[in-house]
């Protein structure tokens, strides 16, 4: 396919790129910047159908990048490309098709671990979402307060596992009120979760770090042990230490 060549900020496509650093036009669009030598490479070839343009910076060649057919390749003068390289990389960037998140039917009994997920800081998400990946979460629920699962920071601390994981839309909080059980939650005053005896089908709940989770809320609630040495974990670790239990608990079932 043959390169075309945007140098100018005011391009319609140019805002529209510049528009999916922010929450609001990955949302309005549905198309997202994925960015980083690994995570591209490794995307375009795994999934080159999610991908409709590769963005070059001005006098750098695609280098060791899979061919795509139907990939559109359009090289970016340099002020347009910085500015759409946020991570610094100087490396070609994709845009990517956001995938349909469909609404999630809470009372319905959930399927293996599903994680009910409210973080609004998309690094944190994104740390979330890999470790998500790593010990086989069944799908991924996003409150309505979660931050977008392809906003760039967050696409940059999951490491491409957003590829990996069935994504689905949650309510907000309220709705919980219906979701059908077991539902758990992280919580220093709960039950030492490693003596816990891990259920195969359940939901875990995380809510945003510091708020944690809303006043009345119905969960049963786990606590992870620690030397007391600090006051709490990150809600991002806490989470990842309970996925790993559940993980090992599966597998020790097989």
């Amino acid at each position: 396919m043959a390169e075309r060549i945007i140098e100018s900020p005011d391009n319609p496509r140019a805002k529209l790129w510049a528009s999916l650093l922010e929450s609001r036009g990955l949302r309005k669009h549905r198309r997202y910047l994925l960015a980083g030598r690994k995570t591209v490479r490794e995307a375009l070839a795994r999934h080159p159908d999610r991908f409709e343009t590769l963005l070059l910076p001005p006098g750098a060649e695609a280098g060791d990048l899979p061919a795509s057919a139907g990939l559109e390749r359009i090289r970016l003068g340099r002020a347009l490309f910085d500015r759409l390289d946020v991570s610094g990389t100087g490396l070609p960037i994709l845009v990517g098709l956001v995938p349909e998140m469909p609404a999630i039917d809470l009372a319905r009994p959930p399927e293996g671990l599903e994680l009910v997920c409210a973080l609004g800081d998309p690094s944190n998400l994104g740390a979330l979402l890999r470790s998500a990946a790593a010990f086989a979460v069944s799908r991924v629920i996003l409150l309505a307060d979660a931050a977008h699962p392809f906003h760039p920071k967050c696409l940059r601390a999951a490491s491409n596992a957003q590829f990996a994981l069935e994504l689905r839309r949650g309510p907000a909080w309220s709705g919980l009120a219906q979701a059908a059980g077991p539902l758990l939650a992280l919580d220093g005053q709960g039950e030492d979760l490693s003596g816990f005896a891990w259920p195969r089908d359940l939901r875990l709940i995380l809510g945003e770090e510091g708020p944690g989770l809303p006043p009345g809320l119905a969960v049963q609630r786990l606590a992870i042990p620690t030397t007391g040495a600090v006051e709490s974990l990150n809600a991002t670790v806490a989470a990842s230490l309970a996925l790993y239990g559940h993980y090992l608990a599966m597998r020790a079932a097989r």
